[in-house]
């Protein structure tokens, strides 16, 4: 084929060149031009949630006694089971009592004696009392024997107390326990001798409450006094224990102590409270009861409020964050999409409180925030029927709140233009 009047005179196109040149004119045609993006939009909402603040802290029991020996002795026996609980009472060894009871008997005896001598100068001091009245007594006479009669009645008194003391030695060789609690392993066996130096022969913790400490930085304790000092103070939060196996702890308890100084080292004060540690069930193979809570064991703390507060809330997927901190997008004038800076409060994984940044009457946009950019026209509506049955499902776990965490949260990933969703 020859084509003539387009400048090809004399040349023959083969079928190849021909599409060739069919496509590059379709190249040149411009598709129409696409409308704003469609994004679902809601109003924030006011919420019920539970403030509810975390930290690391340790479980400390209550009440903590190592007992040493308070004489020199041997130990004849050990009277009590490694790792069981013992009561207040309970005897734990059982020293040599031979020599401390002959000393008791040789101070018994001591007493005895001086007492004999005592009344025997009363008797010698009545009768120069006595003798006074006539012309056969001399003063000089009694007094000597007034006098002999005191010193012996201090004699005594000393005597008597070397008997309180050899008692009180005596019933040292009787080592128990002076708490309720769980008693560690003894670290001296039977035939041992003890003495005050010997250092601890075993451990006893009290159980059933537990302290649980931990440290809180100045910022924060200066948050939470803020948020609680007028509402009740220690009465006003609650604590919660989340195990290091990630389970919660069912019991609560109740903040009992702040820390006078502020560790300089770290810039934290530290807060205590009591939390309720009972019996599990009874087990003979692990010595007697079994309970939750370990005296020195790490758990995570949770300061929750008692009573709940209104906040806005809105969907954390609607929450994207980048260098400059948290933020969404609202439509503003004119249908277009507005960055809007967002201070977030006590949030979970679905619905994130804001304390500052929105106010009830914005338009926040919680779908499409992928076709969204700062200044963009948009085509505002009513978020998909899946999104609202999930928002309405969501609606009860304002109560069970956690801190904010920055990152991105289940369900908006890449989502945000200029961030990460959060």
């Amino acid at each position: 084929m020859r084509l003539t009047g387009f400048g090809f005179a004399g040349c023959v196109l083969r079928p190849g060149a021909m599409a060739l040149l069919l496509l590059s004119g379709a190249a040149h045609a411009q598709p129409a031009p696409a409308g704003p993006p469609a994004v679902g939009v809601l109003q924030p909402t006011r919420r019920p949630v539970t403030e509810s603040s975390e930290f690391l802290g340790r479980v400390e029991a209550v009440n903590r006694v190592n007992v040493v020996a308070r004489v020199t002795a041997f130990i004849d026996k050990r009277l009590f089971e490694e790792g069981a609980e013992v009561k207040v009472g309970d005897p734990l060894y059982r020293l040599e009592q031979g020599p401390f009871q002959a000393d008791l008997a040789t101070k018994q005896a001591q007493v005895a004696q001086l007492q004999a001598s005592l009344d025997l100068a009363k008797l010698t001091t009545e009768r120069q009392r006595i003798l006074l009245r006539g012309p056969a007594g001399q003063q000089s006479n009694y007094d000597t024997a007034l006098a002999n009669e005191r010193s012996l009645a201090a004699q005594v008194q000393a005597a008597e107390a070397q008997v309180k003391l050899s008692q009180i030695n005596l019933d040292y060789t009787d080592i128990r326990s002076p708490i309720d609690g769980r008693i560690s392993r003894t670290a001296v066996t039977d035939g041992n001798v003890v003495s005050p130096s010997s250092g601890v022969l075993t451990t006893i913790v009290s159980q059933d409450p537990m302290y649980v400490t931990f440290p809180v930085s100045v910022r924060e304790a200066l948050d939470l006094r803020d948020r609680y000092a007028t509402a009740g103070g220690f009465n006003a939060v609650v604590i919660r224990l989340r195990r290091p196996n990630g389970k919660l702890y069912e019991q609560t308890g109740h903040l009992n102590f702040v820390e006078n100084t502020i560790a300089s080292n770290t810039d934290t004060i530290l807060l205590r409270g009591t939390i309720p540690n009972p019996k599990l069930y009874e087990a003979a193979d692990v010595n007697g009861s079994v309970r939750e809570l370990v005296d020195g064991e790490f758990v995570t703390v949770m300061l929750e409020g008692v009573q709940p507060v209104q906040v806005l809330a809105v969907p954390r997927s609607a929450v994207l964050s980048d260098q400059q901190g948290d933020y969404v997008f609202v439509v503003g004038a004119d249908n277009k999409a507005e960055r809007r800076g967002i201070q977030l409060g006590q949030s979970t994984s679905t619905v994130a409180a804001v304390m500052s940044g929105l106010s009830e009457t914005d338009k926040v946009i919680v779908e499409g925030l992928q076709r969204v950019r700062p200044g963009q026209p948009v085509a505002p509506g009513q978020p998909s029927a899946q999104f609202e049955a999930s928002v309405n499902n969501a609606a009860g776990d304002a109560s069970q709140p956690k801190p904010p965490a920055s990152g991105s949260a289940p369900g908006n990933s890449g989502n945000a233009p200029a961030g990460n969703s959060k």
